[in-house]
């Protein structure tokens, strides 16, 4: 530690060691940040999609049939009915169907055959055609899907009977073929639709039935809820699905056997309600030839569980197979009252309030975060499972979770996880994708892997590309996707297609599958989904062609037309909402992994910040007119869709309002995507600027800038109310460009500044003597506290009012000006962040100083803290002197040589203040080295603990938000999506167990710096 010497100077070797400690500590922090960061990328594997379109084609003559005769079963009549509805679509006489065998006549009927002796099992038919066409199957299910195809070739106006196909064993080449529940249960809210702002992720079937009291459920609106379920299960079977997933679990279970709930408590007649009112809603799907799933996550709880758990098990430990003894007790009982469902799927990747139900006590913890807690849980409930046929589909979507957080996408872990898991009930179900359900990504590696059964998930309505409001035919990435997995594992049984499930309900499109708005846009690739798990090597364009036959037209040109247009939609979507160059990277940055469409954050939000813009040009910057001119070709792209659709008559359309919905879709994304365009160059072309200083950089963005301002305006204008088709949210955007339009003038402010700064230490290193002009002397004792704190205690302190203006004022403006020009003046928050801590610090100080020494060592501490202040500033100023703030964060964010070398010194600055502070104390008097650390200690202590506990008040996610708002370095939806804590893995406990060290530090400070008497 540096030692007071009779002549008031530090020994060169102790000075020298101090400075090479301090260094070293900073190259240690600068180690631990770039760690913490942890910025590294690599190509990805971007699977290819071949678009096509099939030439219009003259519709194939139906059968003539009066009868279609199947079994007297509600399944087989169900779809008995669908294949009469099919001759209804195509405007012909619709057939009588009928379950009388008299019925079948020697020609003009379509029957069904269900014969156990065929030789056919499961899903297997054979079609045979005479004067009319029989299906033949050795089971109900085969019964169905042979009916179910002949339904879709008669709406398509396709032969129904091929001459390849006569009596030949066809049936789906997967098994499993499960759909969500689509927008069944959910509000239709229009007021929540129109503020476009709510982000919330809960996705509960039953909440508009709920009641705070008995009988717990409205009867209409169960009802409601049931007939749009009916209407969900009808037309998935017709699509050729065979199960359906349904959210719930916990709010049908009562726990009786080991008495969770105290007596009384209205969650049993609650779940009893539940049971009674909705037990036969499901069962319907059950009923018409449908596996039935239960979807939870893990840890599923209400008050009265938890509380149970900690009182019997001792904690939430997942490892515990007692904790899980309770949720086999649950899982027994829901299988005993609703015996009709499957199974249980289950998350353990996602869950808290975001996905609560506002008003309902049921949520979930994520918690299950280790390899022994999922094994634990698996063991434990396909233990119960099992005892009654059931199966558990564990879904892997872990990203980011703890131990576990890339068992989604990495076969290792994988294999950790789930090798040990060998039983016959379990069915393990992943995204297809090596991330979200984001384009550019590469195939899931995991699907590649491992003995258990697999399903594949998909997303027909793909949240990040528009949430179906425009056009984005998936049908060749999928039929891809699943060729590959097929090929690669024998144990990939099936798809589950979400046609409504994921992201926010409200903001977004109000659209909601089969039941508001233009939903159809996004049935194509359920349709698309179910024919590929059927038949993976089906003719995608053919299908296409069907489904548009089927839905939209009737009229051959027509047809070809809009299956034109759906065919361009990949190569817009791709091109418009995607950063090509910095997409086909495989990004990992702050222990995440970030998504390929990292500038669009997330759904809707346009990102503004300056980790994501300056990471995409890093990624880029090689191919930065590649980037720019792929959001001028996605704008082509979309006007040529709309000119596509405009070329149609609406004569040609089923319903002409189809058409203009068509229409109305497309030109949406010809706006949306030239908005972006323009948005894109602007951002691209500013960060050019922040690395380069070209000239003609700076004049493109600022050219496409003032271009994205009219995009903008006359986007909002025109879709700012539309809740149909909404504008995209530019807040974030607006933030970022309203910094980035100010770094020129930071630059200059700081260059400014600095001279100012550097000027005046220049005058401060004037030897004592006689001040030449007032203010002086505080120079000096500046000077000297920022470079020789020591020999404070030899230097007069302040003459006068003007020295002691100085001393105090010039670091305070410094600081004030330095830290303004550092946030953009546009961060209040940070500004009271930094001023705040050093006034504490130096408060604290110098009050301790006085009391300890006396009043003149007031001004040698403000003098040492001033001074350092003054150093840190000047560092500060000048890297913000190059390119203003935006450079300096450029190099924080992409230039690891320059952070490393910025923050070993700053920060090896900043624990300078400490160290200049002891050394003034030690000049100031007869103080020892304990008592000059205490009161470091206690001043340094004072500020984490005012800090933790104002942040704790304040709340820690509130604080983090307020400050990313302002400053625009992380994502601006990261708060409004999850949290930033819960993205950044931050504890809440973080101020609390600062304010405890805090509380810690001036505890011991105080105690060296006041206990005992003072040395002689």
């Amino acid at each position: 530690m540096i030692r007071r010497t009779d002549d008031r100077s530090a020994r060169p070797a102790t000075l020298a060691v101090v400075v090479v400690v301090l260094l070293a500590l900073g190259a240690l922090v600068a180690w631990q940040v770039g760690g913490l960061l942890g910025v590294s990328h690599s190509p990805a594997q971007v699977p290819a999609e071949e678009q096509s379109s099939a030439p219009a084609r003259d519709d194939v003559p139906a059968p003539e049939v009066r009868t279609v005769v199947a079994p007297d079963a509600p399944d087989l009549q169900l779809a008995a009915r669908s294949v009469a509805a099919a001759y209804g679509a195509r405007g012909l006489p619709r057939p009588r169907v009928s379950s009388d065998a008299a019925a079948r006549t020697t020609c003009c009927t379509i029957a069904a055959d269900v014969d156990p002796a065929s030789g056919l099992t499961g899903e297997q038919f054979r079609l045979r055609a005479g004067s009319g066409v029989t299906v033949v199957a050795g089971t109900p299910a085969g019964a169905r899907a042979g009916l179910y195809t002949v339904a879709d070739r008669i709406r398509s106006a396709t032969t129904v009977v091929p001459v390849a196909e006569q009596d030949v064993t066809q049936g789906p080449r997967l098994g499993t073929r499960l759909t969500d529940v689509g927008a069944v249960g959910l509000d239709d809210d229009a007021a929540k639709f129109a503020t476009g702002d709510d982000y919330s992720l809960n996705s509960d079937v039953v909440g508009s039935a709920l009641l705070p009291a008995a009988p717990w459920v409205d009867a209409d609106a169960v009802a409601e809820i049931e007939t749009q379920f009916h209407a969900l299960v009808d037309h998935a079977m017709e699509q050729g699905y065979n199960g359906v997933v349904v959210q719930g679990f916990l709010e049908y279970v009562t726990f009786d056997e080991l008495g969770v709930y105290p007596a009384g408590d209205p969650h049993v007649a609650r779940a009893r309600a539940m049971v009674r009112a909705f037990g036969p809603v499901w069962q319907y799907a059950h009923d018409m030839g449908m596996k039935v799933y239960l979807m939870t996550d893990m840890l599923a709880v209400n008050p009265p569980l938890e509380e149970y758990l900690h009182r019997t098990v001792g904690s939430l430990d997942t490892t515990s197979p007692k904790l899980w003894s309770v949720y086999q007790a649950g899982v027994r009982e829901l299988f005993a009252s609703m015996p009709f469902v499957d199974g249980l799927m289950i998350r353990i990747g996602e869950g808290g309030s975001a996905y609560q139900l506002e008003g309902w006590d049921y949520g979930s913890k994520v918690a299950v975060t280790t390899p022994d807690a999922v094994q634990a849980m698996l063991r434990a409930l396909l233990s119960t499972a099992g005892e009654q046929d059931k199966d558990v589909v564990f879904r892997t979507w872990t990203v980011g979770l703890g131990a576990v957080g890339d068992l989604h996408t990495n076969p290792e872990s994988y294999e950790t996880v789930l090798g040990k898991i060998t039983d016959p009930h379990l069915i393990v179900s992943t995204k297809y994708s090596a991330g979200d359900f984001y384009s550019y990504l590469s195939l899931n590696p995991t699907l590649d892997v491992g003995d258990h059964r697999r399903i594949v998930e998909l997303q027909a309505r793909r949240e990040f590309e528009g949430q179906g409001a425009v056009p984005d035919d998936l049908g060749a990435l999928e039929q891809g996707a699943l060729r590959r997995f097929l090929a690669d594992n024998p144990n990939v049984e099936g798809i589950w297609n979400w046609s409504q499930t994921g992201g926010p309900l409200y903001a977004g499109p109000r659209a909601l599958y089969l039941r508001q708005g233009f939903w159809q846009l996004w049935d194509l690739n359920s349709y698309l989904a179910s024919r590929i798990a059927a038949d993976p090597e089906v003719d995608l364009a053919a299908a296409r062609a069907d489904w548009v036959r089927q839905t939209l037209s009737s009229d051959r040109a027509t047809v070809a037309a809009i299956s034109r247009a759906f065919a361009l939609s990949r190569s817009a979507i791709t091109d418009g909402l995607y950063i090509g160059p910095y997409a086909q990277q495989s990004v990992k940055a702050l222990g995440l992994e970030p998504p390929p469409m990292m500038w669009i954050f997330e759904w809707d939000i346009v990102s503004g910040d300056t980790a994501t813009f300056d990471t995409i040009y890093s990624l880029s910057k090689d191919h930065l007119d590649e980037a720019v001119e792929q959001g001028h070709r996605a704008a082509r792209t979309a006007a040529q869709m709309r000119d596509v659709v405009a070329g149609t008559s609406a004569s040609g359309w089923t319903d002409p309002e189809q058409r203009t919905a068509f229409l109305a879709s497309v030109e949406y994304e010809q706006d949306l995507f030239a908005t972006l365009d323009a948005y894109r160059e602007t951002v691209l072309r500013h960060a050019q600027w922040l690395d380069t200083g070209s000239p003609s950089a700076r004049a493109a963005g600022l050219a496409a800038r003032q271009r994205f301002a009219t995009a903008r305006a006359a986007h909002e204008a025109r879709y700012g109310a539309d809740p149909r088709l909404p504008a995209y949210n530019f807040t974030a955007a607006d933030l970022g460009l309203e910094r980035a339009g100010r770094d020129l003038a930071m630059a200059w402010t700081a260059r400014g500044l600095l001279a100012v700064l550097v000027v005046a230490l220049g005058l401060g290193t004037w030897r004592q003597g006689r001040p030449r002009f007032p203010g002086h002397r505080g120079l000096h004792l500046l000077w000297t506290g920022a470079v020789r704190p020591w020999r404070l205690g030899g230097v007069d302190g302040p003459s006068g009012a003007a020295d002691r203006i100085v001393v105090i004022g010039v670091p305070a403006l410094v600081l004030v000006l330095s830290r303004c020009a550092y946030t953009w003046f546009a961060a209040p928050a940070h500004l009271a962040l930094t001023l705040g801590a050093w006034l504490l610090f130096a408060l604290v100080a110098g009050v301790l100083a006085a009391r300890v020494l006396g009043r003149r060592s007031w001004w040698t501490v403000l003098a040492a803290v001033g001074g350092v202040a003054l150093l840190r500033s000047a560092l500060l100023l000048a890297v913000l002197s190059w390119r203003g703030p935006g450079r300096y964060w450029f190099g924080f964010w992409t230039l690891p040589g320059q952070r490393t070398a910025y923050v070993t010194v700053a920060f090896a600055a900043f624990c300078w203040l400490f160290v200049a502070t002891f050394a003034a104390l030690r000049s100031a008097g007869s103080i020892s080295r304990r008592r000059a650390g205490g009161i470091v200690a206690l001043a340094g202590g004072a500020v984490l603990l005012v800090g933790g506990v104002v942040v704790a008040a304040l709340g820690l996610e509130q604080v983090l938000a307020t400050w990313n708002d302002q400053m625009a370095l992380l994502p601006w939806g990261l708060h409004r999506i999850l949290g930033i804590t819960v993205f950044l893995g931050i504890p809440d406990s973080l101020p609390r167990d600062l304010a405890i060290a805090g509380a810690l530090a001036c505890a011991t400070g105080a105690v060296l710096a006041l206990v005992g008497r003072r040395r002689a």
